[in-house]
């Protein structure tokens, strides 16, 4: 379809009102045939309204001669073989030459029809002519023109719209609106709809149309002021609030959010501000306040089961966990919102309160829908908590599988619990066997590289991570790793801080990657440097194995007490890691 008429969303409604009418005197001819295609049904509820219309208009005597019914024939038949150009051409050869407004809105219709931009200009240009009361043929004309950006062509039938019927200035600049914001030149159209805006300082609709353009056109701040002014003309207008609200909220969401309180208590029966105003303040993380709003909401609609669902995520999000838990299990109990996605966050409000077994009972019971694989997950993770191993492997091995991304992930996350129960081959081979499945798999290579590390296979190790990097230029972590590796153990140090230098420079940001440029400068001797990029690995992220890192290069530069201080502190929260006590027992036996 042209991209012109996609731009026309107002016109099929506008349309509807332009029904085939016979002329006065060709009334058998228009008649003989009735074109049978579907586009032609939306507008035949309207004969009789325009047949009545009919009798008010000065139209013209004419004679149906036989090159009259040719062609009127000749339009019908093309309209029924579905050739609408031909059909069109000839309609409006007969507006032209009948000057009857009936059959000039027949052709109009039909170049409207068939995507004829020039054609239905001229259509509808003619009809407003012939019939110069007929509001369709001028707001079709102006929509026509508008959206084809001939903004000097549209302005004088613009200003006869709106001078026509000042009532409904309003309503003309919210249609010009919309089709103003999807015009190619943004600001073209912009400095237009100022001009014809102008004359109606009063107007809310006109600043509101002006707002819209040019916010589209990029000026924010020329939006701000004439959003605005629609406010204070209008104050009631929700549509308007709500629209200076969402300008306002990225550089001040205060404002913005007092401004949609103050409406919905001036006007507390608009649900639709108030509901605005409950997920702006979920955006910005007042939760309790959100609550409160759709509180209000649900008091006033205490059926709508997804203002309940809401209110009680919203109480789980605050931590009132008992509140939540009577929410969610009143809403359960109504019945209208699906019971798994319910079930679902009942098990994550029991693994918040600590209550495990009811955890598991709840995911269980989550049997299709959204959340399946994500309560599968959570089975299968308190299971292995529980050090029900088998179990939970069962639990990933029976879950529904959705695209490949969901296969690697149970993949993963089963070879994640055997290295946790420290099956450290039968690990490498579930991943191993994964990845012929899957040999391109960027997570995949980058696991079981992971895993043949703890293994000891370095060939293995190695190669898998440069075919990563072949796959994946710019993986940091591959980089990382490859390069961590050569610098612990001691071999090629050159070019495992090469490795190392590479990731951070793909992302200076990550403690790991710092830690691995500071664990570098250490094993070439550098320990000014190692000790100022460990420490700032370790602001980021006191993780145990930075914490070893940091100390052993203070201790190597005499400063032992922080050393030790560094280590205990680490040990108290993380007395298992393998690494730090390794190093605590290097230099403290």
């Amino acid at each position: 379809m042209n991209s012109f008429y996609r731009k026309l969303i107002l016109l099929p409604l506008l349309l509807s009102a332009c029904a085939q009418v016979p002329p006065k005197s060709v009334d058998a001819a228009t008649n003989a045939t009735k074109p049978a295609e579907s586009h032609a049904e939306p507008v035949a509820s309207a004969d009789a309204e325009i047949t009545q219309d009919s009798a008010k208009l000065d139209l013209p005597n004419v004679a149906l001669d036989d090159d009259m019914l040719y062609q009127f024939l000749l339009g019908d038949i093309a309209l029924q073989r579905g050739r609408p150009e031909m059909a069109a051409q000839t309609y409006l050869e007969l507006a032209k030459k009948t000057r009857d407004p009936r059959v000039a809105r027949r052709a109009a219709q039909l170049a409207y029809d068939s995507r004829q931009l020039d054609k239905s200009v001229e259509a509808f240009g003619l009809w407003q002519e012939l019939e110069p009361t007929a509001p369709v043929a001028k707001q079709m004309l102006v929509s026509l023109l508008i959206s084809g950006g001939k903004f000097k062509e549209a302005r004088p039938y613009v200003d006869q719209l709106i001078v026509a019927a000042p009532k409904n200035a309003g309503s003309a600049f919210m249609m010009i609106q919309s089709l103003l914001v999807r015009a190619p030149d943004k600001n073209a159209a912009l400095t237009w709809i100022q001009e014809v805006s102008h004359p109606y300082p009063k107007v809310a609709e006109a600043h509101w149309a002006v707002a819209q353009v040019a916010m589209s056109a990029g000026n924010k701040e020329l939006a701000l002021s004439e959003i605005h002014q629609s406010v204070t003309l209008r104050p009631d207008w929700d549509m308007a609030t709500m629209f200076e609200a969402q300008l306002r909220l990225p550089d001040d969401p205060a404002n913005a959010l007092e401004q949609l309180r103050k409406f919905s208590e001036a006007y507390p029966n608009n649900k639709d501000v108030r509901l605005f105003y409950a997920r702006t303040l979920l955006d910005q993380k007042r939760y309790a306040e959100a609550r409160e709003q759709f509180q209000k909401l649900l008091s006033a609609d205490p059926d709508n089961v997804e203002l309940a669902f809401a209110v009680a995520l919203l109480s789980l999000q605050l931590g009132e966990l008992d509140r939540a838990e009577k929410e969610l299990q009143e809403t359960l109990a109504r019945g209208k919102k699906d019971a798994d996605t319910v079930h679902y966050y009942l098990g994550q409000l029991e693994e918040a309160k600590k209550d495990n077994v009811t955890a598991l009972a709840q995911y269980h019971l989550v049997l299709e829908g959204d959340y399946v694989f994500s309560a599968r997950m959570r089975e299968a993770y308190l299971l292995n908590k529980a050090g029900m191993l088998n179990e939970a492997r069962a639990v990933l091995k029976s879950t529904p599988m959705g695209d490949e991304q969901q296969q690697v992930t149970l993949i993963i996350v089963d070879a994640q619990m055997l290295r946790d129960a420290r099956q450290f081959d039968t690990s490498y081979q579930v991943l191993s066997e994964a990845l012929k499945t899957f040999p391109n798999q960027q997570q995949l290579m980058f696991e079981v590289a992971m895993a043949a590390d703890k293994l000891g296979k370095n060939e293995v190790f190695e190669q898998t991570l440069r075919k990563l990097l072949q796959v994946a230029p710019g993986h940091a972590q591959a980089y990382n790793a490859l390069g961590y590796s050569l610098l612990e153990r001691n071999v090629r140090l050159e070019e495992g801080m090469q490795l190392v230098e590479k990731a951070y420079q793909i992302e200076p940001d990550d403690a790991a990657i710092i830690d691995s440029v500071g664990w570098g400068y250490y094993r070439l001797g550098k320990l000014d440097k190692s000790a100022e990029y460990l420490r700032r690995a370790f602001a980021a992220n006191p993780d145990p194995e930075i914490a070893a890192h940091l100390g052993e290069v203070l201790w190597s530069q005499g400063n032992q007490d922080e050393a030790k201080k560094i280590w205990h502190e680490a040990e108290k929260s993380n007395p298992e890691n393998d690494v730090l006590r390794s190093i605590v027992k290097k230099f403290i036996p």
